[in-house]
């Protein structure tokens, strides 16, 4: 990818400088940038001492001697359990909610303090041991968005026994590749889970994942809807009946700084799925690090809420082990922002207090859509902070979550990571950064990231090309699970010395990042390079567009050719027919992305959808209207949430 057509696109120059009022309270100094700058091992072993409870200290910070495996916080032992649950009980905060948990039944709802946490954590410890998990033995976790599945992923913890938590979407195939791959003796998994208002079945999918040989020894169900679910006696047991046999405590044992904490596969469509290996240490530290500066949690004072669910890493990352760490109270959701109405998520902000409000730019986007009449009806006053997480946010969403959702005062830190960077990476410091709509800005103090061209070397300003991290972070994944070839191929062949997991990106005017998404996802227009990140975002800046989606199509002509599918706003769908022809509304985006970029970037054909295909963790997934955009069979569309959505798209192409 040359930088060429990068570095001309979408310019964006409002800003907005965090108030007196945020921070004078703010977590996140200009200091820290100094310190780390100064002495970058130096600081992080300050931040592990002040973030994290070591039941023996560590005598080296890093050991790069054996590149890319980094060792991090050398000879340092430690518990992520006793990190996140025990020592604030025994701080005297035990009283102190640890999870407001909200079912999707209305009326379903727990608050859970850390000292009830505590004994539930270390129940579940004990049962897991009366199964004979153990130190390095690992447990399948397949569970609904309920407390028990934080309880069980801090359990294992405790343990030493690397989780793997499968999202419970995933098929019986998806499942027992990731079992058979892991060699987990143990799944927890529930007899269902709410989604819009219904139960769907979980139980059934885990057996379905058994069939024939499995190293799976025993299955622990948790009872969640009631449904009827088939029973090995044997092997399955009630997760409530182990629970209540176990003994109510659990003296937990240190752990090597390098111990592996959990394995987290990637959700590939194709080829054999990528366990990333995230150890102890160094994750625990970054995730509680970042879930401070960044997210500004202030345990005494802060609800904080994440969004995403315990099945991908965000979930991990912030949900259980960078909040918990800090012994922060949060929300836990169950269910979907529409259900039983689409003001949910707000009501919940409104009744629960949320000061902190983490979510994904495809969440942002949907909300537009719905319009902001449905927010306006809550109070949503006691918000201080907002964040996106997932994948770039255009900077009229930016702006939406801004005004909207943050009555123009709460700063939004959008973050810039991975699953395999394990936390936060690339954001602005919401007491510092003078933030600018759409821009990841700047590496987090102690992270250094830049973005190089096609021979390794850093790009001027105004230019782009691929970000690449240049030295190891305490929470960088430690390998792909039984493949270290894999590993060094996949994340260290392109750049020398240098992380690079697939991410284009370019430089500002003023040296800030702007994340551009996936290289695969950048287009040849007649020998320019174009993201589509920026398509998507000149689209979504039109007042009648919620959310948009490109991909380039081959062309005889121009060697690719720009196709956009759009989803307009409520207010604005009356102007397409039901065909999504509305011929005078697409000749005026096309001409608002040529307005807004240039006529190089407008592009062939825009076709209005309903909805747009994606998957579970709410991705779009571009593969899947490339083949709509160039007349082919559409793929493999079972990782996606709906289904049916392609059928509808390719319906509505055929006949425009």
């Amino acid at each position: 990818m040359s930088d060429e057509g990068l570095s001309n696109m979408l310019h964006e120059e409002r800003t907005f400088a965090p108030s007196e009022e945020f921070a004078a309270q703010a977590n996140g100094t200009a200091e820290l940038f100094d310190r780390a700058q100064e002495d970058r091992e130096g600081f992080w072993a300050e931040q592990a001492r002040k973030y994290v409870q070591w039941e023996t200290d560590f005598d080296q910070v890093l050991d790069w001697s054996d590149a890319p495996f980094a060792k991090w916080f050398v000879d340092g032992r430690l518990n992520a359990c006793v990190n996140a649950v025990d020592r604030h009980v025994e701080a005297g905060n035990g009283d102190r909610v640890a999870i407001h948990w909200v079912g999707e039944p209305e009326d379903d709802t727990r608050d859970i303090t850390y000292a009830e946490l505590h004994e539930q954590v270390q129940r579940a410890a004990n049962a897991l041991a009366d199964l004979g998990v153990g130190e390095g033995d690992t447990v399948m976790i397949y569970l609904p968005m309920v407390p028990e599945s934080a309880i069980a992923m801090l359990a294992c913890a405790r343990l030493g026994a690397p989780h793997s938590v499968v999202f419970g979407g995933f098929s019986s195939d998806a499942l027992r590749s990731r079992i058979e791959d892991a060699d987990s003796k143990v799944v927890i998994t529930a007899d269902g889970g709410y989604r819009r208002g219904k139960p769907s079945g979980l139980k059934s999918v885990v057996d379905g994942a058994l069939e024939g040989e499995t190293p799976v020894e025993n299955v622990l169900v948790v009872q969640r809807t009631g449904q009827d679910v088939e029973w090995t006696e044997g092997r399955d047991r009630w997760w409530h009946e182990a629970l209540e046999a176990a003994d109510a405590t659990h003296e937990a044992q240190a752990f090597d700084s390098e111990h592996p904490l959990f394995i987290l596969y990637t959700s590939g469509t194709t080829g054999k799925p990528k366990g990333i290996v995230h150890t102890t240490g160094g994750y625990l530290l970054q995730t509680a690090y970042t879930s401070h500066v960044v997210h500004d949690i202030h345990p005494d004072t802060d609800v904080y809420w994440c969004t995403a669910d315990v099945g991908w890493v965000t979930g991990h990352s912030y949900i259980v082990y960078g909040p918990m760490t800090l012994g922060a109270t949060q929300v836990m959701y169950e269910g979907t922002p529409d259900t039983p109405h689409q003001g949910r998520f707000w009501e919940i902000v409104q009744d629960k207090k949320v000061t902190v409000l983490y979510t994904a730019p495809t969440a942002i986007r949907t909300f537009m859509k719905w319009g902001k009449e449905i927010p306006e009806k809550f109070d949503l006053s006691s918000l201080k902070l907002l964040g996106s997480v997932g994948e770039p946010i255009n900077p009229e969403a930016w702006m939406w979550y801004r005004e909207v959702i943050g009555g123009g005062r709460c700063p939004i830190v959008d973050t810039w990571w991975q699953t395999e960077t394990g936390g936060i990476m690339i954001s602005p410091i919401p007491g510092v950064t003078e933030t600018r709509p759409g821009s990841a800005q700047h590496p987090i103090p102690g992270i250094n990231a830049v973005v190089v061209d096609d021979s390794g070397k850093p790009v001027e300003k105004g230019s782009g090309g691929y970000l690449v991290v240049t030295d190891p972070w305490p929470s960088m994944l430690r390998g792909i699970w039984g493949d270290p070839e894999r590993y060094k191929e996949t994340y260290w062949s392109r750049f020398e010395d240098m992380y690079f997991a697939g991410d284009g990106a370019k430089l500002d005017e003023d040296g800030n990042i702007w994340v551009l998404g996936r290289v695969d996802d950048v287009m040849n227009v007649s020998g320019h390079r174009m993201s589509t990140a920026e398509i998507e975002s000149a689209l979504v800046s039109h007042p009648k567009v919620a959310e948009a989606a490109v991909v380039g199509a081959a062309d005889e002509t121009t060697g690719q050719a720009i196709c956009a599918f759009v989803i307009l706003r409520g207010d604005a769908t009356e102007e397409a027919d039901e065909d999504g022809e509305g011929e005078g509304l697409v000749a005026e985006l096309r001409q608002h992305v040529a307005k807004e970029i240039g006529a190089i970037a407008k592009p062939r054909q825009i076709m209005v959808v309903p909805e747009l295909p994606k998957t579970r963790s709410g991705k779009i997934m571009r593969r899947l209207l490339k083949d709509v955009a160039e007349n082919r069979e559409v793929g493999d569309v079972t990782t996606l949430a709906d289904s049916s959505v392609m059928d509808l798209i390719t319906k509505g192409m055929k006949e425009d």
